[in-house]
């Protein structure tokens, strides 16, 4: 049982879990120090069907209001994320484990509000396609109706936002269902927000992944929005076959950076340490492999040790720390086998790889790993975490060519001072998205989505919008 939001400050980390937990709920663990941050209720496959009802039912209304009306709602709820962000960012860093400060806690929660305003100021208006005196067409965009979105557990809220927000822009109603990890933030998120939104325009469930492909295989679903791993995204692939749910899916990438023979090691290497380790490396666009020519290796590598050695790892309400924990004990076991992997085939630990047993918490040691192999499966599969392999090459080709070399393509980044030679290399990687001097950099502005087994659709800005739409040509 939960308590009324609406009778609860929600400005306080403990207003925030009275108006969610259920006290006979799953205990959710600070993945940190091993505590109970609270008890998560579970939902159900028929909660889900009551929760996609309500949201059809409340569909019509919400997408009769006008545009601007919408967005000042929006706006609204940017302001309820702001007067309880504090809150937010505690609980947040307690759930997942990262740190209140650097591009962690505090950063996601800001991120949200940065999201819904950026959402709110979009205007899609009617494309006019063909106006030749005899022919007028023009091309509009209208709701696709019930949102089905189900989001991860390494940015929970932020990924939360990118889904609704401009689902809600666009008239549509969401049905929300968090990761088993993370549920408690996603409610709190839902809950704040739906202090300026009609009731039964945004609802979440949280539960196992019985109550997931509730929701993506309903029928009643016109569009499945999901952030995960390649693998579930074709299971959800398949269940949407039956009713034809639109799908945009955003799955695992294996990033690749390559720093090209021009670059300046000292002035790149803080951004290159955070371009990997931002979220202790559990992001689905960080880099996760290094490529760094011969003549510039050593340089690079030295460079970036100094960066990790400068940035304190450990519990994320201590607020000297700007590096936490894995999030789960899953993603840790499979962060220590690829790094054992790279020891068993060579390479070389320039630091960390040798984690302290006595520790509590999932923690893993910011490990930089270098002279190894293109095949290592630290190269080849993505770790997910606090580790990045830096592998040489003498042979520009050759590096676009093991860049390009993966299954997956969702980012991508060049290095360099000759901005015409980066954009020239950025051309020929395959990715949704290619950064130059900098990488993961996502703006509410601008297309974000990956290529081959990294997903489909895109995300943010208007092309963002569109893909939350279904189009409508009138013509005359």
């Amino acid at each position: 049982m939960t308590t009324d939001a609406s009778t609860t400050d929600l400005t306080t980390t403990a207003g925030l879990l009275s108006a969610i937990e259920d006290p006979h709920g799953r205990e959710i663990h600070d993945p940190a120090t091993g505590e109970v941050v609270g008890r998560t209720r579970e939902g159900s496959p028929a909660e889900i069907e009551a929760a996609v009802a309500a949201a059809r039912k409340a569909q019509p209304a919400w997408a009769a209001t006008s545009a601007q009306e919408r967005s000042e709602l929006l706006n609204q709820a940017a302001d309820a994320i702001e007067a309880s962000a504090e809150a937010l960012a505690e609980l947040l860093s307690r759930e997942q484990g990262k740190p209140l400060n650097g591009p962690n806690a505090r950063f996601e929660v800001g991120a949200c509000a940065a999201w819904l305003r950026a959402n709110a100021a979009f205007e899609l208006e009617p494309e006019v396609l063909v106006e030749d005196g005899e022919t007028h067409a023009e091309l509009h965009y209208r709701p696709v109706g019930v949102i089905g979105a189900v989001g991860p557990w390494n940015w929970p809220m932020m990924i939360s936002v990118w889904q609704f927000a401009p689902a809600l822009k666009m008239g549509n109603t969401v049905v929300l269902k968090p990761s088993e990890y993370t549920p408690l933030s996603v409610q709190a998120l839902v809950d704040v927000v739906n202090q300026a939104l009609p009731a039964d325009v945004l609802s979440v469930v949280p539960g196992d992944g019985a109550v997931g492909a509730a929701l993506t295989g309903h029928a009643d679903i016109d569009k499945i929005m999901f952030t995960g791993s390649t693998k579930t995204g074709q299971a959800i692939m398949r269940s949407a076959a039956d009713s034809l749910a639109r799908l945009t899916l955003e799955l695992g990438g294996n990033d690749a950076g390559i720093v090209l023979e021009d670059a300046d090691p000292a002035a790149i290497a803080g951004d290159l340490f955070w371009g990997a380790f931002i979220n202790t490396g559990q992001t689905c666009a960080a880099m996760k492999r290094l490529y760094v020519p011969e003549s510039l290796y050593d340089q690079v590598c030295q460079a970036l040790v100094e960066v990790a050695g400068a940035s304190p790892m450990g519990v994320g309400l201590e607020e000297e720390n700007v590096l936490g924990p894995l999030q789960n004990k899953q993603q840790y076991d499979i962060v220590a086998g690829l790094v054992q992997a790279a020891k068993d085939g060579g390479a070389r630990v320039l630091t960390g790889g040798d984690p302290v047993a006595e520790q509590p918490g999932y923690f893993y040691p910011t490990t930089l790993v270098a002279d190894i192999d293109n095949d290592n499966p630290l190269v080849s599969e993505e770790q997910f975490g606090p580790v990045l392999p830096i592998i040489k090459y003498t042979d520009l080709d050759q590096a676009i060519e093991w860049a390009n070399g993966l299954e997956v393509g969702l980012g991508s980044s060049v290095w360099g001072t000759d901005l015409d030679a980066c954009r020239k290399v950025a051309a020929r990687l395959q990715a949704g998205s290619t950064w130059i001097n900098k990488h993961g950099a996502v703006d509410p502005r601008i297309p974000f989505g990956g290529v081959k087994k990294s997903g489909f659709g895109l995300e943010f800005g208007l092309e963002g919008l569109k893909h939350v739409s279904v189009p409508h040509v009138i013509s005359w």
